[in-house]
């Protein structure tokens, strides 16, 4: 093994391995708790699920053939307001960003990421050879804006998610005007929970040259299984993104169908957004440790350690995330996904009985 292991890159071993939300199976295992009786806060996946119309679907999927994504680009032009030869698909939201990080990153170039936030831009990063630069937020989780405008000066690509995971901030649009004008390279935002939000930024693609918006089925959607992203840029890069994206994208066949289907049933999607959003505010107004929040989740300061909070609620049969594995996090937040009525109120009463 030895023999083989040292051929592995060295820069990789400074990797940490992304960390996911503790799965039902998991959790029920571990402590004998009943399924059913698991209420799960951990993945900010949206708990109403996806649209009836995108179970009809996927049941009428033929496996046997090749997908067919031109209809399902032609729909997500409808829904963002942009043209197909500006929109681009993948394998998830992750699949968009590995495509335009092999498209920019070689070895030795420079990202800039704003913490904490998604880890995988970190690991996209090192993946490619290159060196991320961290800029810390503040302590209210905003961006210092002029440290990321100084970083990219030399960075390839400026990761910017908004809302961030895991503190829900956004982005004001002169902030982010101030990083596309002072930038040398490609800035990614990410709108994985836009819809959440009360705005979104995607129009500025109309006018910046550098910017990409990357966009996600998983959440507002609840296609979290599907795995299917989408990104909006300008034309001259979204040519040169499928020069290299995997054939058809990466896409499957039952992505296509779904995301088809989901996005022929916005009320359904807006209905189950509207309620979350509701319920946001709710949990917010009755944690006075948390913080505000654009996404469907909540990152709590906490004056127990996290993990042990953690541990605490899984006992109880309710996973939330803490945020220890975010880099600059600390060790005293904990990232909690906006449930229904019900399961809001459970995390309430455990939260209570932990904290108190």
């Amino acid at each position: 093994m030895q023999r083989y292991w040292s051929k592995i890159r060295p820069d990789l071993a400074k990797l940490r391995p992304y960390v996911a939300g503790r799965g039902i199976s998991e959790i029920g295992a571990k402590y004998g708790i009943p399924p059913e009786r698991i209420v799960k806060l951990g993945s900010n996946e949206n708990p109403y699920g996806p649209s009836p119309a995108v179970r009809e679907a996927l049941a009428k999927v033929a496996p046997e053939l090749y997908p067919e994504p031109e209809e399902l680009m032609d729909a997500i032009s409808g829904y963002i307001g942009y043209p197909v030869e500006q929109i681009v698909i993948g394998t998830g939201m992750d699949g968009v960003i590995d495509t335009l990080a092999r498209l920019f990153l070689d070895p030795g170039d420079l990202s800039a990421i704003a913490t904490p936030t998604f880890s995988y831009y970190e690991i996209v990063t090192r993946t490619c050879g290159a060196r991320p630069r961290f800029i810390c937020r503040e302590e209210d989780s905003s961006i210092p804006i002029e440290e990321m405008v100084s970083a990219g000066e030399d960075a390839k690509i400026i990761f910017i998610c908004a809302p961030n995971n895991p503190t829900g901030d956004g982005l004001k649009e002169e902030d982010l005007i101030s990083i596309l004008e002072g930038a040398d390279g490609i800035v990614f935002l990410d709108e994985a929970y836009v819809e959440f939000a009360d705005r979104s930024l995607v129009h500025l693609v109309q006018s910046y040259e550098n910017l990409v918006v990357g966009r996600t089925f998983s959440k507002a959607f609840a296609l979290a299984g599907i795995r299917l992203g989408y990104a909006v840029m300008p034309e001259w890069l979204a040519m040169e993104y499928r020069r290299i994206a995997p054939p058809f994208f990466g896409v499957s066949v039952a992505a296509v169908a779904a995301g088809k289907a989901a996005l022929g049933d916005m009320g359904y999607m807006e209905r189950s957004v509207a309620l979350i959003r509701s319920e946001r505010e709710r949990l917010f107004s009755e944690i006075e440790e948390a913080h505000p929040s654009q996404g469907n989740f909540l990152y709590i300061e906490t004056r127990k350690p996290a993990p042990d909070i953690a541990r605490e609620m899984l006992e109880r049969g309710i996973i939330v995330r803490d945020c220890y594995s975010f880099r600059d996090a600390g060790d005293h937040r904990i990232r909690v996904t906006v449930g229904t009525p019900e399961q809001n109120d459970r995390f309430l009463e455990a939260y209570r009985e932990i904290c108190s």
